[in-house]
């Protein structure tokens, strides 16, 4: 018996079928790379967003825990408010802060100068390891956030109104430089501008 002859694929039945699996790997290559991308910008968006809620809550922390204690200028000559803050100076505020967690047991104080800066976009946050410290005392410096255009604060007074440095000028006598030492306002406003997020405002409450 005569077998019929074996019939195989035709050149153009090839190309038709690599052309197809071109296009369909092409539209699957498409697909991961969407979802590849779409992934990154999701866990930098997440990043981004714990970053902006950690910095705000190390903040609010921060001024929530305010403790009445002023502290010796590195020369050790003159006092230092327990909170300073004057727009006119680099340093945005400067705060003596409680409850600095001590897990190891080290040979000091819970309560810890900290001090908040503005510089080139990033908000940093500077502290020392000693309250009264010297010029050989070098702070812990700390990048806190990025991408920062502009941090505002105001300080509430017994009186309820705003004041735009601390200590208000008002408190201060003719001829002493370093009044009202221990002296904390009754609430803080704290804006921050980034350039992707926009303002951020928290009112924080200080606890008398």
């Amino acid at each position: 018996m005569k077998r019929p002859p074996a019939r195989g694929f035709t050149l153009i039945e090839v190309l038709v079928a690599v052309f197809l699996l071109a296009v369909l790997s092409a539209f699957a290559y498409e697909t991961l790379n969407y979802v590849r991308r779409s992934r990154e910008i999701t866990e930098s968006a997440f990043d981004r967003t714990r970053a902006i809620e950690l910095a705000v809550h190390t903040i609010a922390t921060d001024f929530e825990q305010l403790a009445p204690r002023p502290v010796r200028d590195l020369l050790g000559q003159n006092a230092v408010p327990a909170l300073l803050s004057d727009p006119r100076t680099t340093n945005l505020v400067s705060l003596t802060r409680g409850g600095w967690p001590n897990p190891a047991g080290l040979p000091r104080g819970t309560l810890q100068r900290v001090t908040y800066r503005l510089e080139n976009g990033t908000l940093y946050r500077d502290y020392l390891t000693v309250l009264d410290a010297t010029l050989s005392n070098t702070p812990v410096q700390r990048e806190l956030l990025r991408d920062v255009t502009k941090l505002g604060v105001r300080y509430m007074d017994t009186s309820r109104t705003w004041q735009e440095q601390w200590p208000p000028l008002a408190t201060q006598p003719q001829g002493t430089p370093t009044p009202a030492l221990g002296l904390r306002p009754i609430a803080v406003e704290v804006v921050i501008e980034l350039k992707d997020a926009g303002r951020i405002t928290r009112l924080i409450e200080v606890p008398s």
